[in-house]
């Protein structure tokens, strides 16, 4: 928003903050979802080890949600929890080792004797494995779930204000930009492409949860444990500066509020340290976990969400305004030949998330239609 304000300014400081912190709270759902589902694989994995392939192992996801959400309570009463370094480099950890043990449980699968599944240029097959309204429909989500991963823009500015003045920060950031794209890009193309040729038309949204890794299921395990762990710090780093931005407000609204700015001191038990206890902090960081949880309940729809997600946030953050505070920051004359290309792209972009977001909405439609909340096992 304040990059936003310095070139652009008026009213499209408010939609930008009304697209990021939308984008904020979406993906903190489609995290609580994603958690689940890799804790649900992970005793599926062991149920089948144990009972056989045959096993009916049909598990809730419900309960490891409330896990999920109770851990987040929790750690979103540790001040200052956006400021670990550590976090960084752990959730970078954590996303190697699933990637790496992803792929490569793929192509073992691929390489493996007796490896037939079915696969074309164009996927699913009309008429066979969907019907026409429906591969278009898929088709549409796909690309919202495309534009998801396309998510630079919610941290290229972030990973931009911690560079120091010596190099100089364009330099810099220029390097990391290339690095930090060329290796998520490489890992998404191959998980896709390798991904698909291991499970064929039949691919699960989340290819770690399919059904033809069952051994060695610890390694199953282990990539999922890895993926929870992940999630547990990402859900942190999206929900912190949605925090800090509503009790920043609350603050300068309501100064003389004890509620809301008075801190007490707390003994913590054994060690003897003091945790610093604030009454609203404690009652809104809560009850926004708990939101997000019981939406995530809801809609327990691991690809179409996040299509929404991608599609809704894609167009005004990554593509709309970048492009306008281009044009602003460049003094670009309108309708020169730049301009017009430049507005080419922003409307062909706007058009992309308009048809992934239509795909991602009748997809979540047609589930919500054969689902009953709170009762549908995994």
């Amino acid at each position: 928003m304040g990059v936003v304000r310095s070139h652009l300014g008026g009213v499209k400081v408010t939609l930008c903050g009304i697209a990021q912190y939308a984008n904020l709270v979406g993906v903190t759902v489609g995290y609580t979802i994603t958690a689940s589902i890799s804790m649900v694989a992970v005793q599926k994995s062991n149920c089948f080890h144990k009972n056989g392939h045959e096993a009916s192992c049909s598990i809730e996801s419900y309960p490891y949600m409330i896990i999920f959400a109770v851990i987040q309570v929790i750690l979103s009463q540790i001040p200052n929890f956006h400021k670990l370094s550590w976090l960084s480099i752990l959730a970078a950890v954590m996303s190697f080792a699933y990637s790496s043990i992803g792929l490569g449980l793929s192509i073992a699968k691929v390489a493996g004797v007796g490896h037939h599944v079915k696969t074309s240029l164009t996927g699913v097959v009309v008429r066979v494995d969907v019907s026409e309204s429906e591969k278009v429909w898929k088709s549409f989500q796909a690309i919202g779930d495309i534009a998801f991963a396309y998510a630079y823009s919610t941290v290229l500015i972030e990973i931009q204000d911690t560079l120091r003045s010596s190099p100089p920060e364009n330099k810099v950031m220029k390097r990391a930009s290339l690095a930090g794209v060329s290796t998520t890009t490489l890992f998404y193309i191959l998980c896709g492409t390798i991904g698909y040729a291991a499970f064929g038309n039949k691919a699960p949204g989340n290819f770690l949860t399919g059904f033809g890794f069952y051994e060695p299921f610890w390694l199953i395990d282990l990539a999922n444990i890895c993926i929870a762990i992940h999630l547990i710090g990402a859900y942190q780093v999206f929900c912190q500066p949605l925090y800090g931005f509503v009790e920043a407000r609350c603050s300068q609204r309501w100064p003389d509020s004890k509620f809301i700015n008075s801190e007490h001191v707390v003994q913590v038990p054994c060690c003897g340290a003091k945790y610093s206890v604030n009454l609203f902090r404690l009652v809104w960081r809560t009850a926004y976990v708990v939101v997000t949880a019981v939406i995530a309940m809801i809609f327990p729809f691991f690809n179409d969400f996040l299509g929404l997600i991608g599609a809704a946030s894609f167009y005004p953050l990554t593509v709309y305004f970048p492009i306008e505070m281009h044009i602003a920051q460049r003094k670009i004359p309108k309708y020169s030949f730049t301009w017009v290309w430049l507005k080419i792209l922003s409307w062909t972009c706007l058009i992309v998330s308009l048809v992934a977001a239509a795909g991602s909405i009748k997809g979540l439609a047609t589930d919500v239609k054969h689902y009953k909340p709170f009762s549908t096992q995994q």
